[in-house]
């Protein structure tokens, strides 16, 4: 038995949970969320969701544990939110935002300008004689995790002098340089 896949997801007070035609909708005071499963059945008791399965088939088990971990995703997205942190290392790099318009200033000749999904809160965070910290917030998981990658591959961070979009916390591997 999956271990993550057996625990119930417990509903917390002003979520609802709905599970109609192998869709489960969750809705809280963030937005609202929908998921297609398919292999297991999705059970809602009180406070809990409950995921099983019906046999012991590679493909279910997979999803077992898939499906409970996305539904805890969207009920945790949907009472608190998601917060995605990218720092920008490097002399120069700055970034600015205009409403959903990302301004990104990281080495290269022209700004990156990059629109943002609406579903997603960006905030730009610029303090003198510190990296400039950009923060992506959602009710979306996923969405937050695309939109940061997205950003993060103008300019991953390189491993001699640590320059680069990274993740707020994110230790990145150092070579050592030339040897003279």
């Amino acid at each position: 038995m999956s271990r993550i896949g057996k625990n119930p997801v417990a509903i917390p007070e002003g979520v609802t949970v709905d599970v109609k035609d192998n869709v489960i909708t969750v809705k809280g005071k963030l937005g609202e969320l929908t998921q297609e499963y398919t292999d297991v059945t999705i059970k809602t008791e009180e406070n809990s969701v409950i995921v099983e399965r019906s046999s012991d088939l590679k493909d279910q088990r997979a999803k077992h544990g898939l499906y409970r971990a996305l539904i805890n995703n969207m009920i945790e997205g949907v009472s608190k939110g998601w917060t995605k942190e990218l720092e920008l290392v490097g002399v120069g790099y700055r970034a600015s935002n205009q409403g959903q318009k990302l301004d990104l200033a990281v080495g290269f000749s022209h700004n990156i300008v990059l629109d943002i999904a609406p579903e997603v809160k960006v905030e730009t965070v610029s303090e003198k004689g510190k990296n400039p910290i950009v923060k992506l917030t959602s009710y979306d998981k996923q969405l937050v995790g695309q939109v940061a990658a997205k950003i993060r591959a103008f300019r991953k961070p390189e491993p001699y002098k640590g320059k680069g979009i990274k993740f707020v916390g994110e230790q990145i591997r150092r070579k050592a340089g030339k040897s003279a």
